[in-house]
């Protein structure tokens, strides 16, 4: 590790950035051995969200040089793969956080500088929308600034190609090869002003005239709901009142305290919807107020989490698990009705999203596909199945999407979604949690946990790795008193069924994932974050559950069985 730290700040410091930069360098080589060793002591490279990290000065940090060489890079490459274009068009967008508006205008200028014509988004806007603005515009690709959800000292870097997905293999692998060939003085940052065109409301309006053909009602009425809206200071505010306007959700409100964009996120440890402390504000709002439903973006707008009224008053934050189920019952149910499911329907999902989206599918007969974690991946798989529809994607961390001109989860797409699924709840007498309740008595409380566990710097990441190798060295036969029946390993593309001994090809891209399924039908999947510093493992149990009023008594048998698969798997460590 030492040769690699002191080597990236050799070529730092011989390097043409700034006089401060080198400064800041300097300061962490005199005073701060552990930031130094942390910013150096790897390059950024590409992951499940794209480049995330840190901001500040290093290799491994957010800066204006990591930004300038993912960009150059990405320049290069863009050139061998359009070298017949006349013109090569890139989008550029960005979120709320600190900086990113000066990251996007430099990946503009460099990709200006190398003869790239730029459409930059004149203030933040969703990330969803730089997807679709990609094929609207006809570009080959796009960037869009941003570190999802993660806390305000991160930003991060995201990469699309033609048909407004993220980039995939071998493109992800290729750019990042482009870009561990240059050095910080082969950055281009002499820009042409004329090779930047800045864009805006013209490209919002045509997002939301597409937005209006997604409604799974009849025709657009006026709905009585109160929602209660946070954008949590990100971009959010940008498109979903007008949406929701739209759509004829005249009731709906922005919390006000959280509607001003602000890369500080002042009033949330963490601007995740997946996090209830960060909700805690609006939910109290929403008792106040007696409001039905609680939306709440994350600062880029692709993923929702989702509070509803149990009708006492009382919130239930879904998690996104539920939401997924919900919502894939919800338009089956209404597309069943109207005689507008045919055999070339799918859905997908992935591999650590739950079952209960499959099974619910199964009976509706509409194939579930399953895809690796990364929505990038239900998007590849979108642009492969050409001549089929399209009806869904589902992750389970908040993302889902519903048609196909956006390639990437939208949170502003999925909100009209979920609160067309109130409506339609609602008018059966019921509530969201009426119809969860349906769907768990009819196909089983499926129950999942996600256990994070935070491993920073290189130590940390050595460690993750020693974990992985561990439990495929020594894989579990028996886990919590039981047998593992099949063991899928992402990495070898091998399911091992150790019931009968056999073994079967995973027909997905190799990643560092393994899943163990049980006897029981519990689940345990385990995985390096592609983003943050940390091991992933995902637990899914299932039980019957007979009636709606022995829910309290299924929940506590479920929540015990997860505490004790992961107490046992992590044991293994």
């Amino acid at each position: 590790m030492a040769e690699t730290v002191n080597s990236n700040v050799l070529s730092w410091m011989e390097s043409n950035i700034d006089k401060t930069s080198k400064d800041e360098i300097i300061k962490m080589l005199q005073e701060n051995e552990t930031e130094l060793l942390d910013s150096f002591y790897k390059k950024l490279e590409f992951g499940t969200g794209g480049m995330r990290g840190k901001m500040g000065i290093g290799s491994n940090r957010i800066n204006k040089y990591t930004i300038g060489l993912a960009t150059q890079g990405f320049s290069n490459y863009l050139k061998v793969n359009y070298k017949n274009f006349k013109e090569i068009k890139i989008v550029i967008a960005y979120d709320s956080r600190n900086n990113s508006k000066e990251y996007a205008r430099i990946a503009a200028e460099v990709l200006s500088a190398n003869d790239i014509f730029v459409f930059l988004f004149d203030d933040m806007r969703p990330t969803p929308e730089l997807s679709f603005s990609i094929r609207s515009l006809n570009a080959q690709g796009g960037i869009v600034i941003t570190a999802s959800h993660n806390p305000k000292e991160y930003n991060g870097y995201k990469v699309y190609w033609d048909d407004g997905a993220q980039i995939v293999a071998p493109h992800d692998k290729n750019i990042i090869e482009e870009v561990n060939k240059l050095s910080l003085n082969d950055i281009n940052f002499d820009f042409k002003e004329e090779k930047i065109s800045i864009i805006g409301e013209d490209i919002d309006s045509i997002y939301l005239a597409e937005l209006k053909n997604i409604s799974f009602r009849d025709s657009i009425e006026e709905e009585d709901i109160k929602i209660l809206y946070t954008p949590i200071h990100g971009t959010g505010i940008k498109l979903l009142p007008s949406a929701m306007k739209i759509f004829g959700f005249k009731n709906f409100e922005v919390f006000e305290a959280q509607a001003t964009p602000d890369g500080n996120f002042p009033t949330v440890k963490s601007p995740n919807p997946e996090n209830k402390e960060t909700l805690e504000m609006v939910i109290a709002e929403a008792k106040k107020k007696n409001s039905d439903l609680i939306l709440a973006t994350d600062p880029d707008a692709d993923r929702v989490g989702v509070g509803i009224n149990k009708g006492n008053g009382e919130f239930y934050l879904l998690n996104g698990n539920q939401t997924g189920s919900i919502l894939t019952y919800f338009i089956l149910n209404v597309l069943k009705q109207k005689n507008k499911l045919f055999k070339d329907d799918y859905i997908v999902k992935t591999i650590v999203t739950t079952d209960l989206i499959s099974q619910i599918a199964a009976k509706f007969d509409v194939k579930c596909e399953n895809v690796l974690t990364g929505f990038k991946y239900i998007a590849q798989l979108i642009r492969e199945k050409v001549g089929e529809k399209f009806l869904g994607g589902f992750e389970e961390s908040y993302g889902y999407l519903f048609s196909d001109f956006v390639r990437d989860k939208d949170a502003i797409m999925s909100s009209i979604v979920i609160a067309e699924a109130y409506a339609w709840a609602k008018n059966q007498g019921k509530s969201l949690w009426d119809i969860l309740m349906d769907i768990y008595i009819e196909y089983g409380y499926y129950k999942e946990k996600l256990v994070n566990i935070q491993k920073e710097g290189q130590k940390g990441q050595e460690e993750i790795q020693t974990i992985m190798q561990n439990l495929r060295d020594d894989a579990p036969a028996l886990i919590n008193d039981t047998n593992v029946i099949i063991i899928s390993d992402y990495l070898t593309g091998i399911e091992s069924n150790l019931f009968n001994g056999t073994q079967n090809k995973i027909n997905l891209p190799s990643s560092n994932v393994l899943q163990f399924t049980l006897e029981d039908g519990s689940k345990i999947t385990i995985r390096p974050s592609g983003t943050e510093p940390k091991i992933k493992y995902y637990f899914s149990v299932n039980e019957k559950l007979p009636s709606k009023e022995k829910y309290d008594e299924v929940d506590k048998i479920l929540e015990q069985r997860l505490k004790n698969l992961s107490e046992a798997i992590i044991s293994f460590e």
